[in-house]
């Protein structure tokens, strides 16, 4: 997929077929547990996005701390060094959000499955339902703030050129029509670019040539040169669209994982519509 800057974040069902016996290789299946237990790729490890969040943070939405997340990661079989290989269903949201949370802490071969499970079905590959044999190991993570964004930091850059806030949700959930906190509408100077619009109109999720996302971000003012904060709700539309400016080689990408669930709750903080 040579149009997009960093092609080998978006793996074929071809070549993921060919190195699933890769030693090297791991492959995660981002769905929940029954979903999984229905039909998975073989070999695939089961490592719901649900466990990635902290239960005991304030933000809902913030990832657990290094020393809980390297068991996580252990748990599942996961390595540093390791490429990983991330797919739900085919939208890519729950692999979009692990893609952030591993980036956050530093893994740096990573790559998430052109179509999900649902194009390697169409392409007729192989599932199971035998669960796979995961063998514990040993996670560092080593995280990286500059992809991580708190409200504190979205704050600080208010106004400021040469930075980007890139409202994921929904136009109506952008204007305030649909309110889903204490207050409706949007951070101050961003602009929306709904995650869904990364996607060409097919039965099998696709994401659009990499000419027609960079038109679509350049658009909304979101270009390369910039500082870009990726929002939503609740972290994991903005992880899609934080994956898809990766994808285009954007280097300065953070997620304001709290999102408006954060913002929109916060009466001391400004809000537009």
């Amino acid at each position: 997929m040579p149009s997009y800057a960093n092609s080998d974040l978006l793996v074929t069902a071809d070549w993921l077929a060919a190195n699933l016996s890769n030693p090297n290789v791991r492959v995660v299946d981002t769905r929940g547990a029954a979903r999984y237990a229905e039909g998975h790729i073989p070999g695939a490890t089961n490592l719901p996005v649900a466990r990635l969040d902290d239960p005991t943070h304030p933000i809902r939405s913030m990832p657990l701390p290094p020393e809980r997340m390297a068991m996580v990661f252990g748990n599942a079989g996961l390595a540093n060094g390791q490429t990983i290989v991330l797919y739900d269903d085919g939208p890519g949201l729950m692999a979009a959000r692990l893609f952030w949370v591993l980036e956050y802490y530093g893994h740096e071969k990573l790559g998430i499955l052109d179509g999900g499970l649902a194009r390697w079905l169409a392409e007729n590959h192989h599932v199971t339902r035998d669960p796979s044999q995961v063998t514990a190991s040993t996670y560092t993570p080593h995280p990286h703030p500059d992809r991580l964004s708190s409200s504190d930091d979205v704050k600080a850059v208010l106004g400021k050129p040469g930075v980007a806030l890139l409202d994921v949700r929904s136009h109506e959930e952008y204007t305030g029509a649909m309110v889903q906190a204490a207050r409706g509408g949007h951070v101050p100077g961003a602009k929306n670019c709904d995650w869904q619009t990364a996607l060409a109109g097919l039965n099998i999720p696709a994401l659009k040539s990499a000419d027609e996302l960079a038109a679509q971000f350049a658009a909304a003012g979101v270009t390369p040169d910039k500082q870009v904060i990726t929002y939503c709700q609740g972290g994991v539309r903005a992880a899609h669209s934080y994956y898809v400016l990766r994808l285009l080689g954007y280097t300065n990408v953070s997620n304001y994982t709290g999102s408006w669930g954060d913002w929109g709750n916060d009466p001391n903080l400004p809000v537009e519509n």
